[in-house]
């Protein structure tokens, strides 16, 4: 298989190999977990571009090289930029992001993710909206907890969280917990789970087909599966206390039962989550909570517009300078001891959370996301439970 590379970029952070009629985008930084920065990004909205407008080609593959499929966005690209005062360009290269997430969810030809590793925080983004998503047994999710970082868990996941079991979504956003391959596949965030050894028999299988079609694809794909098999402590066996808790309406409501329950139940989850939630930005825990909810009712470009506009107040720093201190805490000086502002969840009002919401005014530079024109096709995330 040829592999080729634009040349109009410096490296090789973006890879494209295939045939005439099927082609795989291969996310090429694996020393730096494939996080996506601002040239992969416009790299890879180049080539989705290129193959879906070529006639000749009828499927793409994307995977990745590494452990690691993709950790996420290039967070120190924001810092800098916000840090000194370029907060607007910051937004303009999140909004490109934005951007190649709506291009991948309203692709117009087949496209199949093969998740082999870690995906989490703008991985996500880019992968979970796809039309098959497959996992495997080295397969971790995790949107982090962003607000560990100063961040709310953003790039569409108010969209695709929403869409979980129950009240699941909450519990994996506020809490940054993990899932695995078959966990994944269990409550529809992935579409198939296939052993990583099958993986080069499916590609290859891939590449033979003649007739590009949703019911031919499923069937060469659900020939490599396995059958899922959740571990005994999974979280999706007490989905049922997971939405008792995370029903909840605030925040301190959820993180109040929790620590109740814990006082007489000592549960590793429990505890870990209590852990989580303490450790994280007061305000990006009650951001998330607000867009989680919103996004239930709300089509992708919805939560990607609110995702935009919170972002860019982040940067802004209108009401908090947490996106900054998360990252200097966490990422640069790794004291891993933010002082977040406001210091607790009590100090956050509404009023504060509604701010992110508001329009920031063009003089300064700003400017809403402007998705194209495209169609939305609902794929759905169909839980197996």
């Amino acid at each position: 298989m040829a592999t080729n590379k634009s040349s109009n970029y410096e490296d090789d952070q973006v890879l494209v190999e295939g045939n005439s009629h099927v082609k795989t985008v291969i996310l090429n930084r694996p020393l730096k977990l494939n996080a996506l920065n601002y040239q992969m990004v416009l790299q890879l909205s180049e080539e989705f571009q290129k193959l879906e407008n070529d006639p000749t080609v009828k499927l793409v593959i994307v995977k990745a090289n590494g452990k690691v499929f993709c950790a996420g966005g290039d967070v120190i690209e924001y810092y800098r930029c916000s840090l000194t005062g370029e907060w607007a360009l910051a937004t303009q290269i999140y909004q490109k992001q934005l951007t190649l997430d709506y291009q991948v969810a309203t692709y117009t030809m087949p496209l199949v993710f093969l998740i082999n590793g870690a995906v989490m925080g703008g991985g996500a983004g880019l992968s979970m909206n796809a039309r098959y998503r497959v996992v495997t047994e080295n397969t971790v999710f995790a949107i982090l907890p962003e607000a560990a970082i100063g961040y709310y868990p953003d790039v569409g996941a108010s969209y695709f969280l929403s869409k979980l079991p129950g009240f699941l979504g909450e519990y994996l956003g506020l809490t940054g917990a993990r899932l695995n391959g078959a966990e994944m596949v269990a409550c529809g965030l992935a579409t198939h789970f296939v052993p990583s050894k099958n993986l080069i028999l499916l590609e290859k299988s891939l590449y033979e087909v003649d007739v590009v079609e949703p019911n031919t694809i499923q069937g060469i794909i659900s020939k490599y599966t396995q059958p899922l098999l959740l571990k005994e402590d999974s979280v999706l066996h007490r989905l049922d206390v997971i939405n008792h808790f995370f029903s909840k309406q605030t925040v301190e409501e959820i993180l109040s039962s929790l620590e109740h329950e814990n006082a007489t139940l000592k549960e590793e989850w429990i505890t870990k989550s209590i852990r989580s939630m303490k450790a994280a930005s007061p305000i990006n825990l009650k951001i998330f909570l607000m867009s989680v909810r919103k996004g239930r009712f709300e089509p992708l470009e919805e939560c990607l517009i609110r995702d935009s506009k919170i972002c860019a107040h982040s940067f802004r720093r209108t009401v908090s300078n947490d996106s900054l201190e998360g990252v200097r805490a966490t990422l640069l000086e790794k004291n891993y001891k933010p002082k977040w502002e406001p210091s607790k969840l009590e100090l956050v009002s509404n009023d504060m959370v509604e701010k992110y919401l508001t329009k920031i005014p063009e003089i300064e530079g700003w400017k809403e996301l402007q998705l194209p024109p495209r169609d939305m096709r609902e794929k759905g995330l169909r839980a197996k439970l």
